[in-house]
């Protein structure tokens, strides 16, 4: 089936010759050109002169000295005028969105020629209306109806901001101009203005052929009438009879034919307008195919089936696969098959979706949220997202090492000093003082990672794209339009990042075409594929956003609602009107705003015309699973890695008895989990570090040589709370600045840390009081390790491992109840949770893992007392061991004592439980060590939802 682009092709050959060089071509859009200039090569035959091509927005700017200025100059602009007319304190970002509405607005009225002073004209000059004769009764009819739900009485808050705003509309649109006239630059609607107010137009070809438009805008209709007067204009209109009818039976699908059946009748059809084989396409057969899928991914991988049929994807760009929802790109990119040879993309990459973007969000949150000027350093948190960027390592090869050595070294402030190990990073983390300096270095970055990644356009586009929106708002701060503080600018940023593409280049002529549906204007595919073709998408939802109300609108000729639909139903229309073989996706589902609903064009075609159309419904075929993963057999490899370990500590075993194949993952194959702390290492884990600080420092303090601990020496710190808040002080700064005093002198608590800060203090306090009850006792250590070695036996033969870990502190205390002395192994615990009591040791070794009890505090506190019940110098008189675990928040309840119980009797010696508790350790050794028994997934698998290697273990 021929085209339209074929017909004119072979009319313009027929009627010019091949000498088109005095002929100038005139479309909607770039993109038809191309296929239009190799159509008439096709048809000539022979060498051509071709005619010049313009987009009707080119032919305007080639008739005017008005330059049509980018979006974001045109929005200052706007907001200085808001600002003038208004008196109004809002920042930029605040109107930067509804300023985008005010010059759409602004836009609409200019080319629809309409008089601003009556559209924006102030409702308290209502009777004026009376005294406009150039409105038609029903024009009158809707003014009055809607200017009358704004008077007498009315008092609403909104209508009143509505007032006030709408009578300073038309001096915001006389000053935007004003200043805009002065500076030689426009928005596109005042562009077109411009040229049809002053009618000069310079007619440098014969003929100019428009061809291909649909509706025609007021200012649009007076340049077409210019051309034609002068003789100098042909216009080729692309239509189906089917939605061409006018009578009142007409079918509803008629609307598509709106704008065409009222242009046609100023500007004469230069194609024969009842030739068959051009305008009666919908009588002729096709195969027509509805889809309903219940997700955009599944709408996308269905794509990918579709085009495998080599009878599309061996055509090329007579198959089309068409966007309703332009957000699919990313999907639709990454289902095409390996069959297809060359893709022509026409809608550009969201910017926001790009690495690119989140590189420049964090550099600009790290200066707005994550240093403090007045101290000079920043936070660990924003600095450790910046060096994990991928495109860190392009800025500087150092990136990893520092991100490794911040984290090692504990830097929760690191300095601009610091940070800057060569001259890359030095620029990374430089200071910027203002929202110019601050543009510059984001310019600068840039240009050190351009260019980086050659093999990938991808990158190379989104790289240059954002340097170049970058660059456009440097120049704007240093000209003086953009005057804003670093938030806004943030703010700014991250708008026009939401609102930018990332073009595709490639040859538009060839390959199978993904478009979005305004690409789609005066093209004509064999095979289509239209995705997303669902009420909203098809035609787009009707976004009424607007300063200037619907009736208001209607009234003078400005672009509406109603407008919208049919120009909507002419582009779904046109484009499946010479295609043989259409399927048409929908998404079924009814979640969040999807209402599920096929296009109300789709419904039509089945209502009025009498195709046999085809239904599929696709599902996405998903099971639920458990997330788990084969057994990881134990190899050479895993165990002479696993023999590789000189030691195993009470963590790792309670690791294993949870998951074995988590203690793989960390440690066998030492993959570490990511440290999530929160900022300035406020995490729990952090919390109880300091805490723990603070307690070794007190005692290490109060202990004389004797190591006693004496109430009289309790008392006193108790009685000067400044003294334990100096001690806290200390332990903050020991955690978080690693021993940095140069950053510690300048360490200022943030409203976090001041909380915890004073919960630390509380809970030191109570320590001190519960151990005043205890005194004398002495405390033999604190912070401090335990090693004692283990042998097991297996398939292999003997291992001998050191078994161990740290202990918070080990005391010696009188028991006045039984009359003797006994050894403490005290483990502090911080947190709200507490362990059930067992019944018997077995209960810390049944798996799964009893997570309501806590066996893994048990099994650690368990086993070091048992190592010091064993070791002569720890224990020299051989006294009894009792495992400990002091909860800080439980402490308040009469009698506390951290003795842990098995049953209901208090473990006041390791030693009557040894053989049990050594009895199932061994056995959790032996099959660690086990060449035979190999790692397994855990087995409750609830376990999995908080696993940091849950992505490792797919199904």
């Amino acid at each position: 089936m021929k085209s339209f682009l074929e017909h004119v092709a072979e009319d313009v050959i027929t009627k010019y010759g091949t000498d088109l060089s005095k002929v100038t071509v005139v479309f909607p859009n770039k993109r038809t050109q191309l296929f239009l200039n190799e159509l008439l090569a096709i048809k000539a035959d022979k060498p051509l002169w071709a005619p010049s091509y313009k987009t009707i927005s080119e032919l305007f700017c080639d008739n005017t000295d008005l330059v049509k200025g980018d979006s974001i100059k045109l929005v200052c602009e706007a907001y200085k005028s808001f600002v003038s007319c208004t008196g109004s304190q809002e920042t930029l970002d605040q109107f930067y969105g509804w300023g985008q509405l005010l010059l759409s607005d602004f836009d609409d009225i200019d080319k629809n020629m309409a008089d601003a002073s009556c559209v924006l004209k102030n409702i308290s000059d209502l009777h004026e209306l009376d005294g406009m004769p150039y409105l038609t009764d029903e024009q009158r009819e809707a003014l009055q109806k809607f200017f009358g739900n704004f008077t007498i009485g009315d008092e609403s808050q909104l209508k009143e901001r509505f007032l006030k705003l709408w009578d300073k509309l038309e001096g915001i649109y006389n000053n935007l101009r004003e200043h805009l006239f002065s500076q030689g630059i426009a928005y596109e609607g005042m562009l077109y203005r411009d040229v049809v107010e002053k009618g000069q137009i310079e007619f440098d070809r014969d003929m100019y052929l428009f061809i291909g438009f649909n509706v025609l805008q007021k200012a649009e209709q007076r340049l077409f009438e210019m051309f034609r007067r002068e003789g100098k204009a042909r216009f080729y209109w692309d239509f189906d009879k089917s939605y061409m009818a006018t009578s009142d039976i007409a079918s509803v699908n008629s609307e598509a034919g709106k704008y065409i059946r009222e242009n046609m009748q100023l500007f004469p059809n230069e194609l024969a307008s009842y030739d068959e084989e051009v305008y009666d396409n919908f009588s002729k057969p096709k195969k027509i195919c509805y889809v309903s899928a219940s997700t955009e991914n599944v709408q996308a991988r269905y794509m990918n089936d579709w085009l495998k049929d080599e009878t599309r994807y061996k055509v090329g760009k007579k198959t089309a696969v068409v966007m309703c929802d332009e957000l699919m790109l990313p999907a639709a990119i990454h289902n095409f098959p390996e069959e297809v040879e060359s893709v022509n993309i026409t809608t550009g990459y969201p910017l926001n979706q790009t690495a690119v973007a989140t590189l420049v969000m964090q550099m600009i949150e790290l200066r707005n949220f994550g240093f403090s000027p007045s101290n000079g350093y920043f936070r660990q948190s924003f600095v450790l997202q910046l060096l994990s960027h991928p495109y860190s390592a392009y800025i500087s090869a150092n990136s990893d090492l520092l991100r490794i050595k911040i984290k090692e070294n504990k830097m929760y402030y690191p300095t601009t000093e610091q940070l800057s190990v060569d001259d890359n990073l030095a620029l990374l983390f430089s200071t910027v003082n203002n929202t110019e300096e601050m543009a510059a270095w984001i310019v600068n970055v840039l240009k050190l990672i351009a260019g980086k990644e050659d093999d990938d356009p991808l990158y190379n586009e989104s790289v240059f794209r954002m340097y170049t929106l970058c660059n456009r708002l440097l120049g704007l701060i240093r000209t003086g339009d953009l005057a804003i503080d670093t938030m806004t600018f943030q703010k700014l940023m991250s708008q026009l990042i939401g609102t930018t593409t990332v073009p595709f280049h490639g040859e538009p002529a060839e390959g199978i075409q993904l478009m979005g549906i305004l690409e789609t204007r005066n093209l004509d595919f064999d095979h289509l594929l239209i995705l997303s073709c669902n009420e909203g998408n098809m035609p787009k939802g009707i976004n009424d956003a607007s300063f200037i109300p619907y009736a208001v609108r209607k009234a003078y000729g400005l672009t509406t609602p109603d407008n919208k639909v049919s120009i909507f139903a002419y582009y779904f229309y046109n484009l499946i009107q010479r295609a043989t073989d259409v399927t048409l996706v929908y998404n079924n589902s009814t979640e969040g705003i999807n209402t599920g609903e096929m296009s109300r064009f789709m419904l039509q075609l089945i209502v009025e015309h009498s195709f046999d159309i085809e239904r599929i419904n696709l599902k996405t075929g998903q099971m639920p699973s458990l997330v788990q993963k084969g057994d990881i057999v134990k190899d050479e490899k895993v165990m002479s890695a696993l023999n590789a370990l000189s030691s195993i500590s009470p963590t790792a075993i309670n690791r294993y008895m949870r998951c074995p194949l988590q203690f793989y993952y960390n440690n066998v194959a030492n993959i570490k989990e990511n440290e999530d702390d929160e900022d300035e290492g406020m995490s729990n884990r952090i919390f109880g570090e300091i805490f723990h600080k603070a307690a070794e420092i007190i005692y290490k303090s109060i202990i004389g040589t004797n190591r006693i601990v004496t109430a009289s020496a309790i008392t006193d710190i108790l009685k000067d709370k400044r003294e334990i808040e100096q001690i806290v002080d200390r332990a903050f700064r020991a955690i978080i600045f690693n021993g940095d005093e140069d950053m510690a002198r300048k360490f200022k608590y943030n409203g976090l840390q001041l909380i915890n800060r004073e919960v630390i203090i509380r809970y030191v306090q109570r320590l001190l009081e519960i151990d005043k009850d205890l005194t004398p006792f002495r405390i033999m250590d604190v912070e401090t390790s335990v090693y004692d070695e283990m042998t097991v036996t297996t398939s292999e033969g003997r291992k001998t491992i050191k078994i161990g870990g740290w202990i918070d502190r080990l005391d010696q205390i009188t028991d006045v109840e039984r009359g003797c002395e006994r050894i403490r192994i005290i483990d502090y615990k911080t947190g709200g949770g507490r362990p059930q009591n067992i019944t018997d040791v077995n209960d810390i070794f049944k798996r799964p893992v009893d997570r309501q009890r806590h066996t893994d505090y048990l099994l650690q506190t368990m086993l070091y007392s048992l190592i010091v019940r064993r070791d002569n110098k720890l224990n020299e008189r051989q006294l009894g061991v009792s495992p400990a675990l002091l909860f800080i928040q439980h402490t308040l309840e009469e009698n506390y004592d951290p003795t842990i119980c098995i049953g209901k009797d208090k473990v006041y010696d390791i030693a009557d439980y040894a053989s049990d508790f050594q009895e199932g350790l061994k056995g959790i050794v032996t099959e660690i060590f086990e060449p035979d028994i190999p790692f397994r997934p855990a087995t409750d698998v609830s376990l999995c939802a908080g696993c940091p290697y849950k992505q490792l273990c797919e199904v």
